[in-house]
């Protein structure tokens, strides 16, 4: 059976400035969201444009980095791959978050 492939790029403008925060056992961990517009021409010649945001996260010495040099509204180019998240809170309700892991 062939191997899957889970990775993605993505260009875009940086939403807001990057969280950075550590880990319990100190390892550094930076968020921070990525905005992509895209645009299309419908069979009946109106421009359409939709915008998706992606939560991205970057771990160790790339989330050093990230923190230091990326800024709300700078036009970013990465590579990255998608994983899901899930957790429950106090009430017991079920909460799932996908993001975009940097590599």
């Amino acid at each position: 059976m062939p191997r899957g492939l889970n990775k993605v790029m993505i260009i875009g403008q940086i939403g807001h400035d990057p969280d950075m925060r550590y880990t319990p056992s100190g390892k550094p961990v930076t968020s921070f969201s990525v905005t992509v517009t895209r645009t299309w021409v419908t069979a009946e010649g109106e421009r359409r444009e939709a915008t998706e945001w992606f939560n991205v996260v970057a771990w160790g010495n790339l989330a050093e980095i990230c923190n230091q040099y990326l800024r709300k509204g700078r036009r970013l180019r990465g590579r990255a791959f998608t994983q899901t998240r899930n957790w429950e809170d106090q009430t017991g309700q079920k909460h799932f978050r996908t993001e975009l892991v940097c590599q």
